[in-house]
């Protein structure tokens, strides 16, 4: 959850322009995200936690800026495929228990990578 994802944007430049990119990259700086050109390529990528280039989307899109609106959706359809990083671990733990109540302390330490800890606390939370 805590690692970056990688978004990648090719030719974005001849999408939205170079005032806009310039102006989204600045926004990413804001959400602790970097919105920066792959090598000397025409390619360029969004890079950040899942959860700041989700905040990064909701700022773009309460811009209402029809430039951007390339930048939003290709970003919001990348942000599917991580889905599971968008999820805090606790609300994830609770899920998976809710989802199968017989599942063991270990298959959830796996699932997730939490702690013994973590998964024994879900457990008994779920119990409640």
């Amino acid at each position: 959850m805590n690692e970056p994802i990688t978004i990648r944007l090719p030719s974005l430049i001849h999408r939205i322009g170079s005032g806009k990119a310039k102006q989204a990259k600045a926004i990413a700086v804001q959400y602790d995200c970097e919105l920066k050109r792959v090598r000397r390529s025409r390619n360029w990528a969004l890079v950040g936690k899942a959860l700041s280039v989700q905040a990064f989307v909701a700022g773009l899109q309460a811009l209402g800026d029809e430039g951007l609106r390339y930048l939003v959706s290709k970003v919001s359809t990348a942000l599917l495929e991580h889905a599971d990083k968008l999820e805090p671990l606790d609300v994830k733990l609770n899920r998976l228990i809710i989802q199968n109540p017989g599942v063991t302390l270990a298959e959830l330490m796996q699932l997730t990578q939490c702690t013994l800890v973590e998964a024994r606390l879900a457990r008994f939370n779920a119990d409640l």
